[in-house]
């Protein structure tokens, strides 16, 4: 990963310290003031140029084309509307630009899908702060105009019992109207 990166949903800032030194601006964007500030207060601890802003991944404050790269981290399962989320960031992408993801998604089996969707429709989302348990996100990302390069689905924590949140994706994809190689 290169250049200028947006990260949605930034968090108490743990993934700053991973980003190589070849990324040349990172805006990490957080709408929940608690957590923006935990993320502002440790944004010193890296040598990363670093930008905090407070906005809602569906609605990104930055022209079309502005960024190189976007990450998502466990975030999409919170926000209120993914899709838009995932379109806005299409659009703040430059042709060619890549996606990056780690989230939990919807569960394989029909019967944990199942779990999911009353723990979505009830307690989940009021006792973990808007957490979702069962969104597709892969599906999600296409449909926002990504391409998948990548995807790795494996369940974490590896656990006897099955979990509403254990099934997780890891991967990239680029911004689909790009016609060269990402």
């Amino acid at each position: 990963m290169t250049g200028e990166v947006i990260e949605g949903g930034a968090g108490n800032r743990l993934n700053f310290p991973h980003y190589p030194p070849e990324v040349t601006r990172l805006v990490a964007v957080e709408p929940e003031p608690n957590l923006r500030a935990l993320a502002e207060e440790r944004a010193s601890e890296t040598s990363l140029p670093l930008e905090m802003r407070e906005a809602r991944a569906e609605r990104l404050p930055f022209p079309d084309a502005s960024f190189d790269a976007a990450v998502v981290y466990l975030t999409l399962c919170s926000i209120a509307d993914p899709h838009a989320a995932l379109a806005e960031l299409h659009r703040v992408l430059r042709p060619g630009g890549q996606l990056r993801f780690f989230e939990h998604v919807q569960a394989r089996s029909p019967a944990m899908r199942r779990v999911q969707r009353a723990l979505d429709a009830t307690v989940w989302p009021r006792l973990m702060g808007g957490c979702h348990t069962g969104r597709d996100t892969q599906t999600a990302s296409t449909a926002a105009g990504f391409t998948l390069t990548t995807v790795d689905r494996f369940d974490f924590p590896t656990t006897r019992i099955p979990m509403p949140a254990g099934t997780h994706i890891l991967g990239t994809a680029v911004r689909s109207d790009y016609g060269g190689t990402p």
